[in-house]
């Protein structure tokens, strides 16, 4: 007699009902034998590692001025203005580069100036001065809408070369005048200030140092190599000759 049925063969209701098998689900992805690893952990690292090797490896490029301001875009040339307007000038052209669109056309705009040296209050002093009072020097390209644009910015009053009233073009600057003018990028640092004498020959002048300070005189000649200047001092009623430094003498 088979466990759970009666001698008649009918099912014994003492005895409870088999538990119901429970089969394991089977996936249709076949699985890996290789153990589970931390995609996160083990790739991060590495990642970063690389990208850190190829920025040391692949520097920056910069692209560096070129010597001479003669070999930059454009051509240079020479537009006057009114003296003493040169800065306001300058502005307006940067102006209206900016509202027309012509930062493809105008690159710069150039005062020039140059370092002097002057005597004042008895002691030298470097200061900067405009070479060429009334004028400005301009790099630009070529083109008929680019003149009439800096022609009629306020303040200017013509382009220099373009003849009578402005009507021809003007002739661009040569290479020989634009480095004499601007100057050379490593010859720069290096050139002196030139000294430039706050006084003129025929000038009175009033000696400041030695034994006849406080005597005015007048300027005779001037030496700016040796920094030397003479004056004619009235000494006992005569108009002497002394070689004196600059330092020594003060603008009356």
């Amino acid at each position: 007699m088979h466990a759970g049925f009666l001698e008649d063969g009918s099912r014994d209701e003492t005895e409870p009902e088999p538990a119901e098998e429970v089969r394991p689900e089977v996936s249709d992805t076949p699985t890996s034998t290789e153990p589970e690893r931390d995609e996160a952990v083990a790739k991060t690292p590495a990642t970063g590692a690389k990208t850190a090797v190829t920025q040391e490896l692949v520097p920056e490029f910069v692209e560096e001025d070129p010597i001479s301001p003669y070999d930059k875009r454009g051509s240079w040339y020479v537009i006057h203005a009114y003296s003493g307007h040169e800065k306001k000038v300058r502005a307006n052209l940067d102006t209206l580069k900016t509202s027309q669109h012509l930062e493809g056309s105008i690159f710069e705009v150039v005062i020039p100036t140059e370092k002097v040296v002057e005597i004042k209050g008895g002691r030298k002093v470097e200061v900067e001065r405009r070479m060429f009072p009334g004028y400005l020097l301009i790099r630009m390209y070529d083109d008929t809408e680019t003149f009439n644009v800096v022609r009629n910015t306020p303040g200017v009053t013509s382009f220099v070369g373009s003849g009578m009233g402005g009507g021809f073009r003007p002739t661009p600057l040569s290479r020989r005048e634009v480095e004499r003018f601007l100057g050379l990028k490593r010859e720069a640092a290096k050139r002196a200030p030139r000294f430039r004498p706050a006084w003129d020959i025929g000038e009175t002048v009033r000696v400041s140092k030695g034994p006849f300070a406080d005597f005015n005189g007048v300027v005779e000649n001037i030496n700016v190599d040796q920094q030397k200047v003479t004056v004619l001092v009235e000494i006992f009623g005569r108009d002497t000759p002394m070689e004196l430094d600059f330092e020594d003498i003060q603008k009356q």
